[in-house]
C-alpha cells in the first residue's frame, strides 16, 4: 500500500519533492498546499532556486487535493506523512502541528533555526509516536555517499583529513531567503549541509573554531571552520558561503585523504570524483547516477511504510547539526574557539 504524501509549499523544494515522489514506488503525492492560487493551479513557472535541477513549468494537478491553507492540509485524515518544504523560520510550528494530527513528517534542511524549536519537534514525535525526518539531503548525493561508503568499508584505512567546500552567489529569489532572521543565513541554510556531512562521518567535534565575513546585514555570509576532535591527528574543515561571483551559482566538493588514498571532487569539473592511491595510480571513480532527492525520499518512504527509525535523516541529528553551526557562528562573532555539547 503507498504511502499517501501531502507537500505544505510549493516553492523550489516542494516542487523538486514533488517530482521525486512520482519516481518512487510506493509514494503517492495526494495533496498539497499553498497560499499561492496560481500554484494552486498547477502554473509553478514563477518558481526558482540555486541548483541546476529542473524548475518551473506547469503541472497538472488533477486528482490531488489542493488547499490554501496548512490547517487543511494536516487535518487531513488521508494522508499518511507530511512534506514540509516551507521558509525556514516556519519549519517549527508546521512540523509540530502535523505531528500532533498524527502525520509522519519529513522537513526540510533546516530542521530549525534555534535549538529550542528543534527539540519541541524531536519531543512532540516521540509524544506522538510518529516519525520525524530531516532533508539533510548531501548524505544522498553519490559523490559523497562514496567518502561514507570507503569509510565503512576500510579498505585504505582511516580518514586523516578532510576539507570540503560549498559556495554560492548570493540568492536573488525569495523575499525570506534575504533576511537571516527567516532563513538563518549562510550558515544555517547552506553551511549546514558539510557541518551535516562531518557529523555523519565523524560524529560529534569536541569544539569548532571559526572565521568568517560579516555581511551588511549584521549575518555571516562566509565561514571557514575548523572542526576539533578527540583525535587530534583528524583534521577536518569547511567553507561555505554567498560569496561568489554570479557566473558561479554553485559550487561544492571535498578532499578526502584516508591513510591509503585521496579522494578529490569538485563540481565544476563536471566529472566523477579521483582516487589517488598509495601505488602511485590515479583514476576516476564511477558513481551510481541517481538524483540525491529521489533517494533520500525513497529512503523516508520506506521507514514510514515499514516502521523502520530512519537513522540516517532523524530529527536527533538534524539537530544536531544545527548545533554545530550556531557554535561556529559563535566562533566567527567571538573570536575564539568555542566548545560543542550535543
Amino acid at each position: 500500500m503507498a504511502v499517501r504524501i501531502g507537500i505544505a509549499g510549493l516553492g523550489f523544494m516542494g516542487v523538486t519533492h514533488f517530482r521525486a515522489y512520482k519516481l518512487i514506488r510506493g509514494a503517492r503525492v495526494e495533496a498539497v498546499a499553498t497560499r499561492d492560487p496560481r500554484k494552486l493551479q498547477g502554473d509553478w513557472r514563477s518558481v526558482g532556486g540555486n541548483l541546476p535541477t529542473p524548475i518551473g513549468g506547469v503541472e497538472d494537478l488533477s486528482g490531488i487535493r489542493r488547499y490554501n491553507n496548512l490547517d487543511d492540509l494536516f487535518a487531513d485524515k488521508d494522508l499518511d506523512m507530511i512534506d514540509i518544504c516551507l521558509p525556514s523560520y516556519l519549519h517549527a510550528e508546521a512540523a509540530i502541528k502535523a505531528l500532533e494530527h498524527g502525520k509522519h513528517v519529513f522537513v526540510e534542511k533546516p530542521i530549525a533555526l534555534n535549538i529550542e524549536d528543534a527539540d519541541r519537534m524531536i519531543e512532540t514525535a516521540k509524544r506522538m509516536k510518529r516519525f520525524l525526518m530531516v532533508g539533510q539531503v548531501l548524505r544522498f548525493f553519490p559523490e559523497f555517499a562514496l567518502i561514507k561508503r570507503m569509510q565503512q568499508e576500510g579498505k585504505y584505512g582511516r580518514i586523516r583529513g578532510a576539507f570540503f567546500k560549498r559556495v554560492i552567489t548570493r540568492p536573488t529569489w525569495g523575499d525570506w531567503f534575504s533576511d537571516p532572521q527567516k532563513s538563518g543565513g549562510a550558515v544555517i541554510d547552506l553551511h549546514i549541509h558539510d557541518s551535516d556531512f562531518v557529523q555523519y562521518l565523524f560524529g560529534m567535534p569536541k569544539a569548532v573554531f571559526s572565521r568568517g565575513l560579516i555581511g551588511e546585514n549584521g549575518d555571516v555570509e562566509y565561514i571557514f571552520t575548523h572542526y576539533i576532535f578527540d583525535d587530534a591527528d583528524l583534521c577536518v574543515s569547511a567553507e561555505s558561503g554567498m560569496i561568489a561571483m554570479p557566473g558561479l551559482t554553485f559550487e561544492h566538493g571535498y578532499a578526502v585523504y584516508f591513510e591509503r588514498a585521496t579522494v578529490r571532487f569538485d563540481s565544476l569539473w563536471g566529472n566523477p570524483p579521483l582516487l589517488f592511491t598509495s601505488d602511485g595510480k590515479k583514476k576516476q571513480v564511477k558513481v551510481a547516477q541517481k538524483d540525491a532527492f529521489v533517494e533520500e525520499l525513497s529512503y523516508a518512504v520506506k521507514c514510514v511504510s515499514k516502521g523502520v527509525e530512519p537513522e540516517i535523516i532523524s530529527g536527533e541529528a538534524a539537530r544536531n547539526s544545527l548545533l554545530i553551526c550556531l557554535k561556529e557562528k559563535e566562533s566567527v562573532l567571538t573570536g575564539k574557539l568555542v566548545e560543542v555539547s550535543s
